[in-house]
């Protein structure tokens, strides 16, 4: 009797420790340590406010200014000298990087800086030692007259042939049908080129 009574007392305990360690895991999924993917979302949206968090936000937040300050800047289009391209109220970031290994081509559209917080959205319709006119609104380069598919609106423009200068480009917008005088336009230095918008 005294065997059978020691044969059945061992299941029983493996019995009581299977339940102690399904117990156990239960605690474990009761304590605030979510596991799995779970897990990490939640330390993602809910971390722990401790020494590292402060440092990875310090230097997240420095890498962030720096990347709109002189990388990706962001502008704000006011005016009509776009239109339709871009209309009259728009908010686009300029791509600083667009043309520092490069230099813009004809009909590019390119941020022309005129003060140091003021920047200018142009099309390139001129390059160096090109010739520039306009013709009852038609642009003339180099003699030809030019098919400019973004200019949607009729133009009176006249303007005589110019040379465009060495280390300059010839800008304008898109909007002939303001009156020229309404129109800032020209030759301007390739130091002013800011950069392209991002979109």
């Amino acid at each position: 009797m005294l065997g059978a009574r020691r044969f059945f007392i061992g299941p029983r305990r493996v019995g009581v420790w299977r339940r102690e360690a399904d117990m156990s895991d239960i605690s474990s999924i009761d304590n605030d340590e979510p596991i799995g993917l779970s897990g990490r979302l939640w330390r993602f949206i809910f971390p722990k406010l401790n020494r590292r968090f402060f440092i990875r936000l310090a230097v997240e937040a420095l890498l962030a200014y720096l990347f709109f300050a002189f990388i990706c800047v962001p502008a704000r289009i006011h005016g009509g000298s776009m239109m339709p391209t871009y209309p009259k109220e728009w908010f686009d970031f300029c791509w600083r990087p667009a043309y520092w290994f490069s230099t813009p081509r004809r009909g590019d559209l390119v941020v022309i800086r005129y003060t140091d917080k003021k920047l200018y959205l142009k099309r390139v319709i001129g390059l160096p030692g090109d010739t520039i006119a306009f013709k009852d609104g038609k642009l003339i380069r180099n003699g030809k007259y030019m098919d400019e598919p973004y200019v949607k609106k009729p133009s009176d423009w006249n303007l005589p042939e110019r040379t465009v200068p060495e280390g300059k480009l010839y800008v304008v917008g898109d909007n002939r049908s303001m009156p020229m005088d309404n129109h800032i336009f020209g030759a301007v230095k390739l130091k002013r080129l800011y950069g392209a918008p991002l979109w």
